[in-house]
């Protein structure tokens, strides 16, 4: 979404409150939380009346928790206030709690690489040694679904009636139009609906995601996070940010976590702290599959399980974007080595290799010719097959003969792809009742080749409004046509030279510094953008104006020049007191091993925000400071 691109905004983001939105009068906003929304009489689609104050709105069913923090104040400015909180750490601190079995979130960014997204996982999980089970990362990571259960409806339509929770419910009170309406006191009222809501959170992430549950406290949610036992977000009971903490055995196979999370949830009911939970929800990638099937089978809002399926498998992506007449690249299936050649014959080169599941750019590659494809290709091959499960995780083969061979467990289908030119786009998008309530364009500077490894980003996009559109369109007619109605969504995209092209769609709300940028330049919430759409609410995003109210953010993760170990941490001091500079944080600290681009997959050290009035500004900052500096690698 760039300053000044109307198009991007849409009608979503404009509108003066609930009285302009549903044209009638008598609308009085007040200060407090009794701010007056008027009598508004019957609604002729509901048959219901409008309550004459914000604390009339009550749920028939709560629960007895109460978080000992303080309360959010609904509505309030609809931007949450964001300080600047420049971090700079000596040295990274080896934390017990980054130590869990798994972590069902590819944006832990120090684990980027096949080996490395799971060789790294810790082997302290409940599995005894030598369990030869499939795990549920292995499964997720590489042949999802997995053994999840098979969809209860074939087509990404979904479930036709949902259960009557407290908030479904609550909803049914209310004229549409209000619930739905536009601006700042629409935005207050959709939080006031929220407050009190059951949310089952189905693994947390990494510990960087624990601001997730922050939020979600203060909108006054009762929060109950599924995870493996030893989780880091355990601790959160104590803490007061969320209600519950379920401990299930993430080594298991997914069908077990599965039926385990379902009959947890289910008890829920029973429990006078929680009640039933109003909806499910997750910002993990590996979790989505499950999350959608647990929706499906409690009756609760969620994305469609076939619509999932589809998101996570780019050569059905592919064919479905094909079907609605959308832009796509010549693309092939590659089983094994004999049909390399029938694949160089139909995609030609360059072309790009990835896995058909994954995420995070595991095993994508880039080749430019027939030898290219056939050593790359034997190098992914090779690298997937050297990995066991053993003690519910993926390590290297050490030869002792103990764990299963991964391959058991994954798909080593392999998509090789047309190359694109130009440069990445991230596209997020909220989505409510079908359609796009907003989206937002974000710049990727140009990736590290053959890898495709991240360098910069900036926000609001520097693109002219025009192109911003196009990749708007492509983002959310993709979404569409995969079956999706509601929730949040990043997209990946290329401008190339023949138009936008799509990567891949990601049916949750984007990793690393998203939330952020979005929260900072647009003032949107997706965090909380996501809550609403999981227990049913409407999502309409309130921007105040169609100039980016946060000016501009630009950010990157600097990558290692060349290999060797790092030295100290001291390059990052003349950062320190800097203007404009909104954090600087290590990914590793000193003594760490590190990659450079001549050797593969290139080591982040760290990540750098900064902002400024405008995107060209940010980015000009962001890229001299970051030649600014000198990583000690010997």
């Amino acid at each position: 979404m760039g300053a000044g691109s109307s198009s991007s905004l849409g009608c979503s983001s404009c509108g003066s409150g609930l009285a302009a939105a549903l044209g009638l009068g008598g609308f009085k906003s007040g200060s407090g939380a009794s701010s007056h929304l008027g009598t508004m009489g019957v609604d002729a689609e509901r048959g219901g009346k409008m309550p004459d104050s914000l604390n009339e709105i009550k749920r028939d069913r709560v629960g007895s928790w109460t978080s000992p923090l303080p309360r959010a104040q609904f509505d309030a400015d609809p931007v949450p206030a964001v300080e600047l909180d420049f971090e700079l750490r000596e040295e990274v601190v080896d934390d017990p709690a980054l130590h869990t079995s798994i972590v069902a979130d590819p944006d832990a960014k120090a684990q980027r690489s096949v080996a490395a997204a799971v060789a790294h996982a810790p082997l302290n999980s409940a599995a005894s040694p030598g369990d030869r089970r499939p795990h549920f990362l292995t499964e997720q990571l590489f042949a999802s679904p997995g053994t999840l259960p098979k969809p209860l409806y074939a087509d990404e339509g979904g479930i036709s009636h949902l259960k009557h929770t407290a908030t479904f419910d609550m909803l049914k009170k209310l004229p549409k139009g209000v619930v739905e309406a536009k601006g700042a006191e629409g935005q207050a009222l959709r939080r006031r609906l929220l407050n009190e809501a059951t949310i089952v959170f189905f693994t947390a992430g990494y510990p960087g995601k624990r601001f997730v549950f922050e939020r979600a406290r203060e909108l006054g949610v009762k929060s109950v996070i599924i995870e493996h036992p030893d989780s880091w977000a355990r601790s959160l009971v104590d803490e007061g940010i969320i209600a519950k903490f379920i401990p299930i055995d993430m080594s298991q196979e997914t069908s077990a976590v599965f039926e385990q999370s379902l009959a947890a949830i289910r008890a829920l009911a029973d429990d006078p702290t929680t009640r039933e939970a109003d909806g499910i929800c997750t910002f993990c990638e590996l979790s989505v599959p499950v999350v959608a099937r647990l929706s499906e089978h409690l009756q609760l809002p969620g994305h469609s399980p076939v619509a999932v399926d589809k998101a996570r498998d780019k050569h059905w992506t592919r064919a479905e974007m094909r079907k609605a007449g959308l832009p796509s690249p010549k693309n092939m299936l590659i089983h094994s080595t004999a049909e390399l050649e029938s694949a160089a014959k139909e995609v030609g080169f360059p072309a790009v290799l990835k896995p058909i599941s994954g995420a995070a750019s595991l095993g994508v590659k880039k080749v430019v010719d027939m030898e290219d494809l056939k050593s790359a290709y034997q190098e992914v091959i090779e690298e997937l097959r050297s990995l066991v499960v053993s003690s519910g995780a993926l390590v290297k083969n050490d030869g002792t003969g103990t764990g299963v061979n991964a391959n058991q467990v994954m798909d080593c289908t392999i998509l090789m792809e047309q190359y694109l030119d130009g440069d990445e786009v991230d596209i997020d998008v909220v989505m409510s009742g079908g359609e796009w309530r907003y989206a937002a364009v974000t710049d990727n500077g140009p990736t590290l080749e053959p890898y495709f490894n991240e360098t910069w980003a900036v926000c609001p996009s520097l693109l002219p409004s025009s192109q911003q559109k196009q990749l708007k369109d492509l983002a959310t007619d993709t979404v569409k046509c995969l079956g999706f109605k509601d929730g949040v969504f990043h997209v990946e995209a290329k401008l190339t030279s023949h138009g936008p092209q799509l990567i891949e769609v990601n049916a949750r709300m984007g990793g690393g510094q998203v939330h952020e940028t979005n929260l900072r330049v647009w003032g949107i919430d997706l965090v909380e953008e996501t809550l609403f759409a999981c227990v049913g609410i409407p999502s309409r995003p309130f921007i105040p104006s169609r100039n980016p109210p946060g000016g501009a953010i630009a950010y990157c993760d600097v990558n290692a020049k060349k290999s060797g170990i790092l030295q100290s941490m001291d390059f990052l001091k003349i950062l320190k007191g800097k203007d404009g500079v909104v954090s600087a944080k290590p990914h590793l600290g000193a003594g760490a091993e590190v990659v450079g681009p001549q050797d593969g997959l290139p080591t982040w050290l760290v990540e750098i925000i900064v902002q400024r009035p405008t995107a060209q500004a940010a980015l000009d900052y962001l890229l001299e400071l970051e030649n600014s500096l000198d990583p000690p690698i010997v």
